[in-house]
């Protein structure tokens, strides 16, 4: 399963803005970006201008790193998008949205995007009663995710089970915290998306 190995700050770094891709991190004075607001790099105190297509590229890349996934799977969620009806950057976003990995990540089973994936990979999770190890498994309405029973008493989700009582998912998302468990109860709008995204300038970058 391929993914993204090295250090995850400077990423927030080359996008000149946090991602939150190291969960509660990134809400502490450890956060490197505070520290350093700067491009990585020898010369990344210097400023260049952005043309067109370098707003494209860069939005491209903050979308796919704040979902953790890499180019080749993302650009086939592009083409997915395009053949859906509507908006095609608000049907990328949408996908996105419905992965596995990030609906557990919305639910508050973890603290971030990628220690989701890592749950979810480790087989800690069942979709409508299968055990499912497959971050990027595309979740419909109607479709239930919880904890597996026998897992219920390992002390991650001990601590999680505590940490539920006072989360709030998204509207879209039904949480029962008492179960460890949820459901998709609708598809999600733009508005209950990131909202710093501009995913037409995405749309604009593969429609070159």
């Amino acid at each position: 399963m391929a993914r993204y190995t090295d250090p995850v700050c400077r990423l927030c770094r080359r996008e000149g803005m946090k991602l939150y891709l190291k969960g509660s991190r990134c809400y502490s004075k450890k956060c490197s970006f505070e520290r350093r607001p700067t491009p990585p790099g020898q010369h990344g105190v210097r400023r260049r201008k952005v043309g067109d297509y370098g707003l494209q590229l860069r939005e491209k890349q903050k979308v796919r790193r704040v979902y953790g996934v890499l180019e080749k799977q993302f650009r086939n969620y592009f083409i997915e998008a395009t053949r859906h009806s509507g908006v095609t950057g608000e049907a990328l976003l949408r996908q996105l949205e419905l992965r596995l990995d990030n609906v557990v990540f919305r639910l508050g089973f973890a603290p971030s995007r990628a220690a989701a994936r890592q749950i979810v990979a480790h087989g800690h999770f069942e979709v409508n009663g299968t055990a499912t190890n497959i971050p990027s498994y595309s979740l419909k309405v109607g479709d239930r995710i919880a904890v597996r029973i026998s897992h219920h008493e390992r002390e991650l989700f001990k601590t999680v089970k505590e940490t539920l009582r006072q989360h709030q998912a998204p509207e879209w998302l039904s949480l029962d915290a008492g179960n460890m468990a949820g459901s998709v109860i609708a598809l999600p709008r733009r508005d209950q998306m990131p909202l710093d995204f501009n995913e037409q300038l995405v749309v604009e970058y593969y429609s070159r």
